[in-house]
């Protein structure tokens, strides 16, 4: 008998070896449906991407889940909200060479979104870029009047462009990421499967409950995704079960494994969709991105 026809039989019950299949979080491994076509966009749905600890996947898969949705027929604005600009970069736009950025949009009200949102090379991908002038804007906001919604006031004006809106924070807790979360819906914090990043989470969550509590009723964890994944270290596994014990079905059962295209791509400026279409870093970010369709994370 063929593995694919064969059959367990446990305690008198019959059971089909592929529904046993374990994806690598621990849980079954399921299919998501192809997301359907959107007859119109808008209103977008905000989600922020967030983790206080850098060098966890944050801009990668940024780019690479918008990417995704893109190829599903989303509209998709990228918002870079990191001084350092890498999201930017990572889409081939110097943001060294820009008049206009989102710190233009925060703190200059003359400035109309519209004027400094640049289509990117990724059909249905817009980006909000930034540069270093945005390390400025922490310390300038601590004086304005509702410090904490500048970034919301300003992406209401194109809410009705876009379907999905992700922000790519800066590795930290301060003010501007305190904007980020109070413009969102979802948040989405990415985590490399290693101990340290456990351990900084639990800050990320306490922040994420006080802006929920006092500036942002709306706001929900849409999940956490384990990214640099190495299925060959007990390591990595091991993180993966302490992440879903501690956040259960939070986890996205998508798992986004170790692999240098990922940084092949970005050198080229290309999402991985494009860069290397076929490759198994390109599913996943599709997988991802229809999980988050059928979750209700994204339209």
């Amino acid at each position: 008998m063929s593995s694919e026809q064969g059959s367990a039989t446990l305690e008198g019950t019959e059971l089909d070896l592929e529904d046993a299949v374990m994806g690598p979080t621990g849980r079954p491994h399921r299919e998501f449906p192809e997301p359907a076509p959107l007859s119109s966009h808008g209103p977008a749905r905000v989600i922020a991407m967030v983790n206080q600890k850098g060098g966890v996947g944050k801009t990668t898969s940024t780019i690479n889940l918008a990417a995704a949705l893109a190829e599903y027929g989303r509209r998709v604005l990228l918002v870079d909200f990191d001084p350092q600009g890498a999201l930017s970069a990572g889409l081939g736009i110097n943001p060294h060479e820009l008049d206009l950025t989102v710190y233009n949009v925060l703190m200059d009200r003359k400035v109309d979104i519209r004027d400094a949102i640049h289509q990117t090379g990724v059909e249905n991908v817009d980006l909000l870029p930034a540069n270093i002038d945005l390390s400025a804007a922490e310390v300038q906001l601590v004086n304005e009047v509702a410090r904490e919604q500048v970034l919301d006031r300003a992406l209401k004006k194109v809410e009705d462009d876009y379907d999905v809106v992700l922000i790519d924070c800066q590795p930290s807790l301060g003010l501007l990421t305190v904007n980020a979360l109070t413009a969102a819906h979802g948040v989405i914090i990415p985590l490399i499967c290693e101990f340290f990043a456990l351990r900084a989470v639990a800050l990320l969550v306490e922040t994420i409950d006080k802006v929920q509590d006092r500036l942002n009723p709306r706001l929900q964890v849409d999940g956490v995704l384990a990214t640099m994944y190495d299925a060959r270290t007990l390591h990595s596994r091991e993180v993966i079960s302490r992440l879903v014990e501690a956040f259960g079905d939070k986890v996205f059962e998508t798992v986004i494994k170790r692999s240098i295209k990922f940084a092949d791509a970005t050198v080229a400026a290309e999402p991985i969709t494009t860069y290397a279409g076929n490759h198994i870093g390109a599913d996943a970010y599709r997988r991802l991105a229809k999980e988050l369709i059928s979750r209700g994370g994204a339209p």
